[in-house]
């Protein structure tokens, strides 16, 4: 049985929001160097987005998140992993085996590049993104019926 070669794969890294504003460049090497073990070809490197996390992670409450596509020898995976879970700047990362990605799949705008480019539409809300309604009120809840004991 022979090897399966090199494949496409997605990552999203998330990153500490401070370190990534302090030190974009250093933050982008980061994630150069650990693809890097495994020898992995980048072909997209960019920001995601920048979001309030749903927990802290660290003590931190902020994410900044960063999509990178790259082409790997698939027995190359675990180094690349081992890595990234012994770097204390990665806080957090999912990676995907992506076959079917094309180059204009991997070129699509992420979504803090389509809010820098939308006008402002409603309350600072993008335009062409409904803002969020206020959730109507719930009605009473009827009282339990007795049981029949």
């Amino acid at each position: 049985m022979g090897t399966i070669g090199k494949r496409v794969y997605e990552a999203l890294f998330l990153m500490d929001t401070a370190m990534a504003a302090a030190d974009w460049d250093g933050t982008l090497k980061v994630i150069e160097t650990v693809l890097s073990r495994g020898e992995a070809e980048i072909l997209s490197i960019r920001k995601w987005d920048e979001r309030k996390l749903a927990y802290d992670i660290d003590g931190k409450g902020r994410g900044t998140y960063i999509l990178v596509y790259f082409r790997m020898d698939t027995q190359k995976v675990t180094v690349v992993e081992r890595a990234i879970w012994l770097s204390e700047k990665i806080m957090r990362v999912m990676i995907l085996r992506t076959d079917r990605m094309t180059q204009a799949d991997m070129d699509r705008p992420t979504p803090i590049v389509l809010a820098e480019t939308m006008p402002a539409g409603v309350d600072g809300v993008p335009a062409g993104i409904a803002p969020s309604a206020p959730s109507a009120p719930m009605a009473p809840m009827a009282p339990a019926a007795p049981s029949p004991n």
